[in-house]
């Protein structure tokens, strides 16, 4: 991945205003994950906020994640070359500390798993940004996220 190779961390941002609530995004996450066509296994959640606008929930890989201190195995790790928060699935026993942590509950607990699942970012490739056929959902540095959420957070109403 070139962008981390010259230090710029990379996240996903979710652009309210090209979403279409097609619901391909989150089906590609669950294709790629799980091998099924089932929005439940989404490691994202687009919901109509009103006719016709559509948001998205999602992890960002916080610069100081809540999910990352929660966790009571080290489980729930920052890489701090890539900047994404994962998971070790090795060390995870699925207390859900890292769920009520998140201020968007983005780590839910695979109830056949029972274990703690979230975005991994694909390994570098998410698909929820490759196959979004708006270009709702892209690929940024997170320098260009912050400055993008700067503009879009106030239409949301979120106060900064």
């Amino acid at each position: 991945m070139e962008s981390i190779e010259h230090g710029e961390q990379l996240v996903l941002i979710h652009d309210p205003d090209r979403c279409t609530g097609c619901m391909t995004c989150m089906m590609a996450c669950a294709y790629k994950h799980y091998h099924t066509l089932d929005l439940d296994k989404a490691f994202r959640l687009i919901l109509e906020m009103n006719e016709g606008f559509f948001v998205a929930s999602y992890c960002v890989h916080c610069d100081y994640p809540a999910c990352v201190a929660a966790c009571p195995t080290g489980a729930m790790h920052k890489d701090e070359r890539s900047g994404w928060v994962l998971n070790n699935p090795l060390l995870c026993i699925g207390c859900g500390n890292c769920v009520y942590a998140c201020p968007v509950s983005n780590p839910r607990i695979d109830p056949f798993l029972k274990i703690s699942v979230k975005c991994d970012f694909c390994g570098g490739d998410p698909w929820c940004a490759k196959f979004c056929p708006s270009g709702a959902t892209r690929v940024v540095t997170r320098e260009e996220a912050r400055d993008f959420f700067k503009k879009v957070l106030p239409k949301l109403g979120v106060r900064l």
